[in-house]
């Protein structure tokens, strides 16, 4: 059986609303007691994609509050807490048991909450003379957001950023990649699985292989192991293969534009925890929510645009046809003559039509829905020309440069400031060589624009940097380079302009997508074999090296750190799709990232390193 992020993180958070009781087939607790929910603006979001307010209901929630709002005393009736587990959280917490705000309190915490605290909260209570409000406390392991059944994001904001400051020294890098490893670890528990872990060899992706190797290595040593698998004795054939990446691994899929369905939504509309808002017909906004429960999405999200136009189309035909054979069936149209002798069967048409109808609502809101948000989308396509940036970006990625006419055309085009920004950074990192010229007129329509070109810079300087490396080759001169440049962009040098070779194969595969199946494979590979292979159920002494890895993997889990995107969680949606060994890939990041809101991250670490205008802090947020 496929594993189901989304799922085991519902079922979970299901247990807890329930107050971690067993629950009946039903899904609800045996004993239904009313409840009050408090959570934190995280946890919130950790919610919001899962459970609606119907379910809260369902499971006996009444009264859901923020943690940090004022709220009243509400008399014998228990408090499902659902909060990280950090200081000012623990002071609210100890201050609402102080002042018997609820009867009980049944706390949970997002991840393993740190012994420090726990001491705090456990001599808060005890001053306060409160401690015996406190029913229990569990660890959740939920500190991730759940997008969809194989998506999911660690909601780490400007992990890119972090990493790749030239100021940041190895203790705040160290605490960045603990951070990053104990969401990552929290996924893994709540799936119940110790994968096998793959990585390159270098850079921020093996420091967190390595990390997340020892936690679980750590963990499965204790007495309370969570992870359910059967021991050691499961084959890898079942056990899944997590193969962890570098952004900069393949950087120019984070900027590029993109003409399917799910990327131009997150892209254009702003899709945020699996909702966007809309200008409506009469000018207010319309709010929509897009997931598995929205049929049209499941099926068409993956789709060019135009392909989905055409889909809005089809669905709204049949739709048509639909309630005219309803209407043809009861009487309602020419179809059909009312025949008294044959009353069973016209009433057996009518009861047929009535059971028909709330299905056909249903559909016509899922029409009408997708028609709004196509509508919105071919505005901004026709005002912005994203059809014409997509084209032209792929092209360059391909033929490894473009026509300086059609280059500058573009930047003086239509389109946005941002629009035109991630272009040109699309055409440094797409041709082998810079030409100087060519760049300086390519900044002088950016500037023209009145674009920020920091993040253009800063692509640039990492670029020339590379070509540097490159001439240097055989020179003595070469590890001092190596070193400073290292010290200075961590893995980025090579990774940022890895050209045409690694970006994009014959068939325009993306890079990541090309090596998790190559790795899922398990057959020697002489572009793969360098790569770590860790996993932390074999003795220490024989992780590290690739020659023991056994293949093939049905399942696979991806990991981004420094920011994902919908264009590689469809990309690797659809290799399950058309190959035979892997049937099924769970794609997560630190955060979901759109092109500007890396672009952004770009500019920043532009400024960071005197390039471009004053440093400001990040407004990037992805999921």
């Amino acid at each position: 059986m496929a594993l189901n992020l989304r799922q085991k993180q519902t079922e979970c958070i299901i247990r807890m609303l329930n107050l971690n009781q067993p629950l009946k087939q039903s899904g609800t607790a045996n004993e239904e007691v009313y409840k009050i929910l408090i959570y934190d603006k995280f946890c919130q979001n950790i919610l919001s994609p899962l459970i609606h307010v119907k379910d809260l209901r369902k499971h006996g929630v009444t009264l859901y509050f923020l943690i940090d709002k004022d709220r009243k005393t509400v008399r014998d009736v228990p408090a499902v807490y659902f909060v990280q587990p950090t200081q000012s959280n623990i002071h609210r917490i100890i201050s609402d048991a102080s002042e018997a705000l609820y009867d009980t309190f049944h706390l949970n915490f997002s991840s393993s909450i740190p012994r420090p605290l726990l001491e705090d909260l456990a001599s808060g209570t005890l001053k306060s003379g409160s401690v015996e409000k406190v029913s229990k406390v569990y660890d959740q392991y939920l500190e991730f957001v759940t997008l969809e059944d194989n998506l999911f994001s660690l909601a780490q904001q400007s992990t890119y950023v972090q990493l790749n400051d030239p100021s940041a020294g190895e203790k705040e890098i160290e605490a960045i990649i603990e951070r990053v490893a104990s969401g990552l670890f929290c996924v893994l528990v709540t799936l119940g699985v110790v994968p096998v872990i793959r990585c390159p060899p270098v850079g921020p992706a093996e420091m967190l292989a390595s990390l997340l190797d020892q936690k679980l290595r750590d963990h499965l040593l204790s007495k309370n192991n969570m992870f359910t698998e059967g021991g050691g004795f499961m084959s890898s054939f079942q056990r899944p293969l997590l193969c962890i990446f570098d952004r900069n691994f393949e950087l120019s899929v984070g900027i590029q534009h993109d003409f399917r369905y799910r990327p131009l939504v997150h892209d254009v509309l702003g899709l945020k925890l699996n909702r966007l808002n809309v200008q409506g017909e009469k000018g207010g906004m319309k709010s929509f929510e897009l997931d598995s429960s929205d049929p049209f999405w499941s099926a068409n999200s993956s789709l060019e645009f135009p392909e989905v136009a055409v889909e809005i189309e089809t669905q709204l035909n049949k739709y048509k046809r639909d309630v005219e054979e309803v209407n043809n069936r009861t009487g309602g149209g020419s179809g059909a003559e009312f025949d008294g002798t044959d009353l069973i069967g016209n009433t057996k048409h009518l009861m047929n039509a009535v059971n028909s109808l709330p299905e056909l609502t249903e559909r016509k809101q899922v029409i009408d829905k997708h028609t709004n948000i196509a509508t919105a989308l071919l505005g901004q396509i026709k005002e912005r020309s994203i059809d014409a940036f997509t084209k032209k970006e792929s092209d360059m990625m391909v033929r490894g440069g473009i026509d300086r006419a059609e280059l500058m055309a573009a930047l003086k085009g239509k389109g946005t400031k941002m629009d035109k920004l991630r272009f040109a950074i699309m055409y440094l990192i797409s041709t082998e060589t810079i030409n100087q010229s060519e760049v300086e007129s390519v900044e002088a329509a950016l500037n023209e624009a009145g674009a920020d070109t920091s993040a253009f810079q800063y692509v640039k300087k990492i670029k020339s940097l590379n070509v540097s490396l490159a001439a240097s080759a055989n020179s003595a001169s070469r590890s001092n380079i190596v070193d400073w440049a290292e010290k200075l962009y961590g893995q980025s040098i090579s990774a940022v302009t890895a050209g045409v070779k690694n970006l994009l194969s014959s068939d325009q595969q993306l890079a990541v997508t090309r090596t998790v199946e190559a790795l899922t494979e398990g057959k020697p590979n002489p572009e793969f074999d360098s790569y770590l292979l860790l996993d932390p159920r074999a003795p220490k002494s024989s992780s590290g090296g690739g020659s023991h890895v056994k293949g093939p993997f049905r399942e696979a889990m991806v990991f981004m750190i420094g920011g994902g995107n919908y264009v590689e969680y469809g990309s690797l949606q659809e290799l399950t799709q058309r190959q035979l060994t892997v049937k099924n890939v769970i794609y997560g990041a630190t955060e979901i990232l759109t092109g500007s809101e890396l672009v952004e991250q770009l500019g920043l670490l532009g400024k960071k390193m005197g390039l471009g205008g004053p440093v400001a802090s990040s407004s990037s947020s992805g999921h």
